[in-house]
């Protein structure tokens, strides 16, 4: 019978094949699915950005935990599912329009996700058009962009926007982030926060949905 407990560990050390074969054995022993998401892959991820943010993790540690929790996670979502299970909250996310980097948004995606949000995940090359028509459509609680090309990062100001002119901009918090953006860009746009990195990310979409 497998360890529950030894899930966490597992997402800690990236090992993805153990964290869906704990998973995979916990569920059939009749572990509470919520349970283990809560009390050990959520912590795990928190763990993982804890160390990332102090430098004792790089972007491959990161990418790799992210992987194992996506994966046991994959396992775990439909019971979770059938149980009703509450999500932290919704995010909308993609990489600007002109953009096709999709390293950072995926990395912050799946940190969010491993923190328990339920992610909408346009991709990359995503239009203001776009981006409305998704927060219009979930009505999520945070609207995450990414750019890594600063020709793109105007795409950003125009989504604020289109959030304004639609009526949506107060029902939705817009978080942007990516190598050339700054707080201050995140600021005269009008965004709601500005994270450079996932676990930052996560801190803020958390305070946000909590509030």
């Amino acid at each position: 019978m497998a360890d529950p407990k030894q899930l966490y560990e597992a997402i800690l050390k990236g090992d993805a094949n153990s964290a869906k074969s704990i998973a995979e054995k916990s569920l059939r022993a009749g572990e509470d699915p919520d349970k283990l998401v809560y009390r050990f892959m959520i912590p795990a991820m928190d763990e993982v950005g804890r160390r990332f943010e102090n430098n004792e993790y790089f972007v491959p540690e990161l990418l790799i935990s992210a992987r194992a929790m996506k994966g046991a996670l994959a396992i775990i979502q439909p019971k979770l599912v059938n149980q009703g299970a509450k999500s932290a909250g919704e995010v909308v996310i993609g990489t600007v329009a002109g953009d096709l980097h999709d390293i950072g948004k995926n990395l912050v995606a799946a940190i969010l996700e491993g923190g328990g949000f339920t992610i909408h995940d346009l991709g990359v090359d995503v239009s203001a058009e776009k981006f409305l028509s998704a927060v219009d459509e979930h009505r999520p609680n945070v609207v995450a962009m990414s750019a890594l090309l600063t020709t793109t990062m105007p795409v950003m100001k125009e989504v604020v926007e289109s959030l304004q002119g639609n009526g949506l901009r107060d029902k939705v918090k817009v978080l942007v982030g990516g190598a050339p953006v700054t707080r201050q860009f995140a600021e005269e746009i009008g965004a709601d926060g500005y994270s450079d990195n996932a676990a930052g990310a996560l801190r803020e979409a958390r305070r946000w949905a909590a509030g």
